[in-house]
């Protein structure tokens, strides 16, 4: 059972946040897209926090993230946004959904363990 579930269509950068993640202790599934990443969430109910890209396709970050609210009825979970993206209308919308955070690519991993431990109850 995860801890972290984290969403990107990026082989590439899946494995660079999970291989970081697993090597700092954390629990971490991935999923290929949005859609991926809520039937995860559904089927998981040990994830304490998703890490999501939000340009994807099949199904896009903000959009899964409204359906983990909306659909799922799933207000517990920490969803933190790892994008290129740096838009104020987007961080807005992310806001409003209940999304807890926004990290602006690229990743830096060192940056993010204590908030990680922190969502995760750790």
């Amino acid at each position: 059972m995860a801890q972290i579930l984290v969403v990107d269509d990026s082989n590439t950068m899946r494995e660079i946040v999970c291989s970081f993640l697993r090597q700092n202790g954390f629990d971490v599934d991935q999923a290929n897209d949005g859609r991926d990443g809520l039937r995860q969430l559904a089927l998981d109910p040990s994830i304490k926090l998703v890490v999501s890209d939000i340009n994807m396709p099949n199904m896009d970050g903000l959009t899964m993230a409204e359906k983990i609210r909306t659909e799922l009825g799933n207000s517990a979970v920490h969803i933190v946004m790892l994008t290129t993206e740096d838009n104020a209308e987007m961080r807005e919308r992310a806001k409003a959904i209940g999304v807890t955070g926004w990290i602006v690519k690229p990743f830096r991993g060192e940056a993010v363990l204590g908030p990680f431990r922190k969502l995760c109850g750790l």
